[in-house]
């Protein structure tokens, strides 16, 4: 495939008040839907005691938990790849908007659900197939929106554009961590199991629904508005057109992806959960580091972002991987030793899992426009599909082995993966245009 250079005429202009408009409005929209989506593993333990049978032990509790988190990872390729189709069709808005709302729905209902004490095994059974839909969701949500924030801006900012927007979806993390701090901070372990968990929900669905409005005032992208006009369009299954002509970028994409998947699933999601089981920090101090982590994360990731408008998306993934290891070690040793460093170790964890802000630009350079939301799309739901899926479980079973430190060595073994990677790209094999 021939590939379209999309930007050539706007690099040399700055971002102007529209870009800033679209900038923020898509990365709020992005917090409020993400918030939903991860708001489920900060309540993993709870939700592990009242959706299964009871008398479970903790640490049994959580795993089940994680696992029907897991599933939401599953579902996103399908998601992911026929919005993707249809955006890469008909438009980038319309699937842009319709990603937020199918989030909006299941968390509103999930925050409604009976627990197993009133509907037994049908309990676990749709909050199953509820999680299924919000991966669809998030699945179309994630690539359509670094595609949508990339086309929007010059050239020589998208590395900008990208990361503000994982900021904004990051934030929604950090949403979900002040909310559940500040519940386990005001209200007892039994008010939680009773009603507290489903203010967390209701709450997530209202932010959807916020959100679908924001997204009234966001314009299609002037790519695809040109690609359009010029007919320029692929009349081909985009997905085949990507495994057929792209498959080293698809490669690369999922490698780095799985880097992500690392820093936002271990490092921001699970260690809130995972020190209060495996380390025996309180609840409470537990929510409010993590807090600071995904507050972290939020800088993090746009100081990705200006790193690779800067140096370049190679050398940023190689100081951003080799920062994630050696932040996630320090870390995770210091919770044996005691959690004495807890705050500022996190932070810096957090910090570095600002990789986040990073990946985005290398997926937005792998594809050509015609197809660049199924080929991003394709890539990271597949990867996140795989890691994502398994690192809950896996990480989850590695917290009671190794000293507590097994968590920390699978974060060092990927972002292992991600300094190969930055290597690959300095060789130059990774040519495609952003």
């Amino acid at each position: 495939m021939t590939v379209i250079d999309d930007s050539a005429h706007i690099d040399n202009r700055p971002l102007d008040r529209r870009d800033a408009k679209t900038l923020v409005l898509s990365a709020l929209g992005g917090a409020l839907e993400f918030y939903d989506f991860v708001i489920f593993a900060y309540f993993a333990k709870t939700l592990g005691h009242l959706f299964f049978p009871p008398g479970t032990s903790d640490w049994v509790a959580q795993l089940q938990a994680f696992s029907i988190f897991a599933v939401g990872y599953l579902a996103r390729p399908l998601g992911g790849l026929v919005m993707a189709h249809f955006g890469d069709r008909i438009g980038r808005k319309r699937m842009f908007t319709l990603s937020v709302f199918l989030m909006a729905v299941p968390t509103l209902i999930i925050g409604v659900l009976p627990t197993y004490a009133t509907i037994g095994v049908l309990a676990p059974v749709l909050l199953t197939l509820l999680r299924v839909v919000q991966g669809i969701a998030i699945g179309g949500e994630v690539p359509g929106a670094w595609v949508f924030v990339a086309e929007h801006v010059p050239r020589h900012r998208v590395g900008l554009a990208c990361a503000s927007l994982s900021a904004g979806l990051t934030f929604g993390i950090l949403i979900g961590s002040l909310v559940a701090a500040g519940m386990n901070a005001r209200m007892s372990p039994a008010e939680m199991l009773d009603h507290g968990w489903r203010i967390a929900f209701l709450l997530g669905g209202v932010f959807g629904f916020f959100a679908v409005y924001l997204r009234r005032w966001l314009s299609e992208t002037p790519v695809f508005a040109r690609m359009r006009e010029r007919k320029e369009l692929t009349t081909e299954l985009p997905a085949w057109v990507v495994l057929r002509d792209h498959l080293p970028s698809v490669l690369l994409s999922m490698v780095v992806t799985w880097v992500l998947t690392a820093a936002i699933v271990v490092v921001i999601l699970m260690t809130p959960t995972l020190m209060q089981t495996a380390f025996h920090v309180e609840s409470a101090r537990a929510f409010t580091a993590g807090s600071l982590a995904a507050l972290a994360l939020c800088i993090g990731c746009v100081l990705g972002g200006l790193l690779v408008d800067w140096q370049g998306k190679a050398r940023a993934m190689l100081v951003a991987s080799v920062g994630l290891a050696v932040s996630t070690y320090a870390l995770y040793a210091d919770l044996k030793a005691g959690g004495a460093n807890l705050f500022v170790l996190y932070s810096l964890a957090g910090l570095f899992a600002g990789v986040a802000g990073i990946v985005p630009s290398v997926l937005v350079a792998a594809f050509p426009p015609a197809i660049r939301f199924s080929g991003i799309s394709l890539s990271y739901n597949v990867a996140y599909a795989i890691c994502g899926a398994a690192t809950p479980v896996l990480v989850g079973y590695l917290a009671k082995s190794a000293g507590g430190l097994g968590p920390a060595h699978y974060v060092g073994l990927v972002a292992l993966v991600g300094m190969c990677s930055a290597f690959y790209m300095m060789r130059g094999r990774n040519t495609s245009p952003p």
